[in-house]
């Protein structure tokens, strides 16, 4: 029967002898366990920081008709060529209405849908901005802002004003900051906005959107859906998009494809419309775990080195312990009591300095005009991250140290003692 009590306490008295191969061994597990959870929350925390750029405001799926040409062509229809290879050439568009029909039913049938968060109704047209003798063309999407800020985090990119103040404005708008850049405008000013058609409208600048990226500061702006529907001049039932948040993401490209085929309407899920930014996403997602991997190997081969060599060094006492009845699996039992203790303690110190470190590059300061709402490094304080390391910190001293102990076990101690 195994002696704990006894084993345990000549683990400890080895260790409190040789406190510096101790110390070093432990620090090894220590630098080992934090340079993992400092490199491995910080380089998450950057992907989700750029994953949430441009997925936090997509809709997970958007309803829309979509300007392409017609699928049957008149000769498809003429009987004479039914059964005859048709070549055509140049074929136009069609012309079909941007107007989602029926889109206040289908508003109403998602929102009963268990799957759906919510699903907001937008009208987008192609617009000019003018402000003195400045034209700029854009986009002018009408929104219902305050559901759009509950299912999105418009709200972050706002740098100045708020939706509320668009919400209670009538004749408001919510202008990229590009634009107000470029117009030298700020809120309270008023910009007139022309249609294609060349109806031209006043507006109040009640907030400044800056979502960080060039293309949309640029040239998007919101305005109330009524607002957008009354500079078209169209009746409210006139929506062009509507935006779909799922509470499932995943559940994104299967509903997308019934939504299409049930109200004969485009459909785009999030993974489609973002396939070379999901590729880029996964592919720096891979960097991150080679290199956490890496850390992770190379922290365990030092901690082996160190308890190999702490092993060698207390040959005779392993030649004393089997000398004085001791058998080999307790010696054994011994060392790689060892090295689980230095695997916990290292493994509780490499905890402590992985937060550490995580949380002074969180209160490093960063600051860009691109990003105006991030002011500190981003870091993931996952709990996986640290479950991961105590668990590896504790197998690794355990492997490293079982592998010498397996030896020591086999050490005949009449050699040792004679140092032959």
């Amino acid at each position: 029967m195994i002696n704990w009590s006894v084993i345990i306490g000549i683990a400890k008295t080895h260790l409190l002898t040789k406190m510096k191969s101790t110390v070093t061994a432990a620090l090894g597990v220590t630098f080992g366990i934090g340079a993992y959870i400092t490199m491995a929350g910080f380089m998450t925390g950057l992907n989700n920081l750029l994953d949430g750029l441009t997925l936090n405001r997509t809709p997970h799926i958007r309803l829309y008709n979509e300007i392409e040409p017609s699928k049957k062509q008149p000769v498809s229809l003429y009987a004479d060529f039914e059964n005859t290879f048709n070549v055509i050439n140049s074929i136009k568009p069609k012309e079909s209405q941007k107007k989602i029909h029926n889109a206040l039913p289908i508003l109403q049938y998602l929102k009963t849908d268990d799957a759906v968060k919510g699903a907001t109704p937008q009208l987008q047209t192609q617009i000019f901005y003018l402000s003195g003798s400045i034209e700029l063309g854009g986009m002018l999407i009408g929104a219902d802002i305050m559901e759009e800020a509950r299912l999105s985090n418009i709200k972050d990119y706002i740098v100045k004003g708020s939706p509320e103040a668009l919400r209670n404005n009538a004749n408001g708008i919510l202008l990229g900051a590009g634009l107000a850049d470029k117009m030298t405008l700020t809120v309270g000013d008023r910009i007139q906005v022309s249609t294609v058609s060349g109806d031209i409208f006043p507006l109040k600048i009640v907030g400044i959107y800056q979502s960080g990226l060039a293309e949309i500061d640029n040239a998007q702006s919101y305005v109330n859906l009524k607002t957008a529907q009354r500079i078209l001049g169209q009746p409210e039932n006139y929506i062009t998009d509507i935006h779909i948040k799922l509470f499932d993401i995943e559940l994104a490209p299967t509903m997308a494809k019934r939504l299409e085929r049930q109200f004969d309407i485009k459909a785009i899920d999030i993974k489609e419309a973002n396939a070379q930014f999901e590729t880029g996403s996964n592919i720096r997602n891979l960097i991150t775990y080679a290199v956490s991997i890496t850390l992770l190997i190379v922290a365990g081969f030092g901690i082996y080195n160190i308890l190999n060599m702490l092993i060698y060094e207390k040959m005779k006492d392993i030649a004393i312990l089997k000398a004085t009845g001791f058998s080999g699996n307790d010696v054994a039992l011994i060392f790689i009591s060892q090295a689980v203790i230095i695997g916990f303690m290292g493994g509780i110190l490499g905890l402590l300095v992985g937060f550490g470190l995580s949380a002074l590059i969180d209160n490093t300061p960063f600051e860009t005009e691109a990003l105006p709402t991030i002011k500190t490094y981003p870091i993931n304080y996952s709990p996986l991250y640290y479950i991961i390391g105590i668990v590896f910190a504790l197998l690794s001293t355990f492997i490293a140290g079982y592998l010498p102990a397996n030896k020591a076990k086999n050490i005949d101690p009449v050699k040792i003692i004679r140092g032959t």
